[in-house]
């Protein structure tokens, strides 16, 4: 538990199952957007519904995505790691 403060290390939300980390790439329009995944694949990902107007997604934001089981060049993101979440993830080496 941290002091309320904002610093130091906090739980974060990691991949489960087939999530995989992702870097967003590109903004293409229609709630899609292009991301480079930590497993090597550049794959075209939708935002889906319920993170549409309640989560902003930007280029270069650190997300959790879902490859699909039966087109694997396309995924749906799950969460988006705040600035600080994203640098702490990195710190700890769980992305490049």
């Amino acid at each position: 538990m941290t002091d309320g403060d904002g610093e130091g290390r906090r739980d974060l939300r990691m991949p489960e199952e087939d999530e995989v980390f992702a870097e967003v790439l590109d903004m293409l329009g229609a709630n899609r957007v292009k991301v480079r995944c930590a497993d090597g694949v550049e794959r075209t990902a939708r935002i889906p519904g319920r993170m549409q107007k309640r989560v902003w997604i930007r280029e270069d934001d650190i997300v959790l995505v879902d490859p699909w089981d039966w087109q694997d060049e396309k995924a749906d993101i799950t969460w988006r790691y705040e600035k600080n979440e994203a640098e702490q993830l990195r710190e700890e080496g769980h992305l490049r």
